[in-house]
């Protein structure tokens, strides 16, 4: 039985349930609180490119959308380290190079979407309209009109929370007993910057890499661009010596960077405007539960978890979100609650285990990324992969390139890892133990020649 789906929040997630609900012959009344992306400028310092892997084009394929947004993707087959001093280092994301992730633009991806959920004659697009809350015993929703002020009461027969991290629609599940509830901020927040085109819109650097400036408490990254340019992010402590609190002027920020960043300084020509006029955002981490209200509402994507940017993984996870959702309304489209409660089932430790994975990938990022032991490290991780591809798959393999569910790959990782200790400890060992045999004998041998 078709049902009307009203969904709130037309970014990447909620653009793409509206298209996997319509094809399966639902209504979707969906809601944007911005204006329509595809029409005016983009606002500024806000772009956060995205890496499309494994996950989120498994989404897109089966919507027959993954071939048109790979054919404006920019393949990235490993990290490019840039250090203070000396020769840039590349760390492929496989032994031979031949896995990739894609960096895609978030606007561009969100205009196709919602483009492609426009062409379902069973979607209809509402702009600039914001949930302020909702009523669930009654299926009414509080909705301003964020042009002209005015705020309505729709009714709903059933919600999709895909309004972010800050939804209007989890905030009322939130005065409802016993909801559980947790959002924890990092103490470093993020700048874009840009690296733009050179002559002939070529790229500066290297396109088919993720560049990082690994500097300890902070880092920057670079994520090429179809035009030439870099979107360029610097990650950064809100307060402290060097923080964006102390040094909001460009000059300072240029004589930082020239010490910092030296290669990146001749890259990077608007540094100071930049730096002045792109504002610092904040980078916060959302858990809860439970994601639904019987059959009447249920969270989606970042609503529902929100990540930090480290792993790569946010779109991602949000795409598979849309998977799973559409999967289990499948399942019993007449119980809704039911397909609700699975779907969460399914999700949420996947996301709680990512969420962790993704604080932890900071750490490596602006800490280890540059240093040689971690390199060595990686060569160990693709020579066992290599050797004992049975056995043994590297995490960032399994949350990147597989569909192995997330807390299933962060527990294998750990196995994984207790197992090499083992073995490792184990072969020094013999290898000691061989050590002492050989001078034992070889003192057995001397006190045998000088004896007799």
């Amino acid at each position: 039985m078709p049902r009307t789906f009203t969904i709130f929040g037309a970014g990447l997630a909620g653009a793409l349930m509206a298209v996997y609900l319509a094809r399966r012959g639902h209504r979707v009344e969906l809601f944007e609180r911005r204006p329509d992306p595809r029409r005016g400028t983009p606002e500024r310092g806000r772009s956060i490119n995205l890496a499309l892997s494994t996950r989120g084009i498994a989404a897109l394929e089966e919507i027959g959308l993954a071939d048109e947004v790979l054919r404006s993707a920019i393949p990235m087959r490993g990290r490019m380290i840039h250090p203070r001093s000396g020769p840039l280092a590349f760390q492929a994301y496989s032994k031979g190079a031949e896995l990739a992730i894609n960096s895609v633009s978030r606007s561009g991806l969100n205009s196709l979407l919602l483009s492609a959920a426009e062409r379902e004659p069973g979607v209809r697009v509402h702009f600039s309209r914001r949930c302020l809350g909702m009523d669930f015993d009654t299926g009414k929703a509080e909705v301003l009109d964020v042009e002209s002020g005015r705020t309505e009461t729709i009714d709903t027969e059933t919600v999709i929370g895909a309004d972010g991290a800050f939804s209007g629609v989890r905030s009322s599940m939130q005065k409802r007993d016993r909801f559980d509830y947790s959002q924890d901020y990092l103490e470093h927040g993020y700048k874009e910057l840009t690296i733009p085109a050179a002559p002939g819109a070529t790229h500066r650097i290297d396109r088919n890499a993720l560049h990082i400036w690994p500097r300890g408490t902070f880092m920057m990254i670079a994520l090429p661009n179809q035009d030439g340019s870099f979107t360029c992010t610097l990650f950064w402590p809100y307060k402290g010596p060097h923080s964006f609190d102390t040094m909001p002027s460009g000059d300072a920020a240029l004589e930082f960077f020239r010490r910092e960043f030296p290669d990146a300084v001749p890259l990077i020509p608007n540094l100071k405007d930049d730096w002045e006029h792109n504002p610092a955002a904040s980078l916060v981490t959302v858990r809860c539960a439970p994601w639904n209200v019987a059959g009447c509402a249920v969270l989606l994507g970042d609503a529902a978890h929100a990540v930090v940017p480290f792993y790569g993984q946010g779109m991602n996870a949000s795409f598979e979100d849309c998977r799973s959702l559409a999967r289990h309304i499948d399942a019993s489209p007449d119980d809704l609650r039911s397909a609700y409660e699975r779907y969460a089932h399914e999700r949420k430790p996947n996301t709680d285990a990512l969420a962790q994975l993704a604080l932890d990938n900071f750490i490596e990022m602006r800490d280890k990324a540059g240093s040689p032991a971690f390199r060595r490290k990686k060569m160990v991780e693709h020579a066992l992969e290599a050797l004992f591809p049975r056995w043994y798959t590297s995490l960032y393999f399994m949350v990147t390139f597989s569909h192995t569910p997330y807390a299933e790959a962060k527990a294998r990782a750990e196995r994984q890892d207790r197992a090499v200790r083992r073995w490792t400890l184990g072969l020094l060992a013999a290898l000691g133990l061989l050590l002492i045999l050989a001078a034992v004998i070889l003192i057995a041998h001397f006190v045998t020649r000088k004896f007799w």
